[in-house]
């Protein structure tokens, strides 16, 4: 049991079992998802905005616009029940996708309630695979699927390192269980 335990520590680099390592692998360990946070962070930001500042993707109809590309994706749709449901009303529903990418990402990128942020970037891209890029072959040129694999590190771990849920977390071990105060 000691040997495996030893075992475990110098594959990590010193992070050992509880992940208090200080070797370099044990750095690296504990920084690994901060790449896959920022630019998933930066990329839902940018989508978001990019969505809200578009004034054709927000119109109920006309070239490039959310509901020409929900009636284009309909007949193709792994799920056409969540494309009906969004056509009901393509402009209310493209600015709840804008909303939605924009506070996944600012949640992801600044690391607030980061597994949630992450669940919520998740469940948009399971949406847009099952709704928009369903159709695509080979799956692997759709972007969507790719997306929510990504998404999914950061929901099983959260947003432990620079974040405000790890100042959130230490300001509570700090203080005892009190939150503020």
């Amino acid at each position: 049991m000691v040997h495996a335990n030893r075992t475990i520590g110098a594959d990590l680099g010193g992070a050992g079992v509880d992940g208090a390592g200080t070797g370099l692998r044990g750095q690296l360990a504990r920084h690994a998802l901060l790449p896959l946070r920022l630019f998933l962070g930066a990329t839902f930001i940018y989508a978001g905005v990019d969505k809200l500042m578009d004034h054709a993707f927000l119109a109920a109809g006309g070239a490039g616009s959310l509901g020409e590309m929900l009636r284009q994706v309909h007949d193709a749709a792994a799920l056409p029940q969540l494309v009906d449901l969004a056509q009901k009303s393509p402009v209310g529903f493209g600015y709840a996708i804008a909303a939605g990418e924009l506070a996944v990402g600012l949640g992801i990128f600044v690391g607030l309630l980061g597994r949630l942020a992450a669940f919520g970037g998740a469940l948009i891209s399971l949406t847009l695979w099952l709704t928009v890029s369903w159709a695509t072959t080979p799956y692997y040129y759709g972007n969507d699927l790719a997306y929510l694999m990504a998404w999914l590190p950061l929901v099983l771990a959260g947003t432990p390192m620079f974040s405000l849920d790890a100042v959130l977390a230490n300001r509570r071990k700090r203080h005892g269980a009190q939150l503020f105060g």
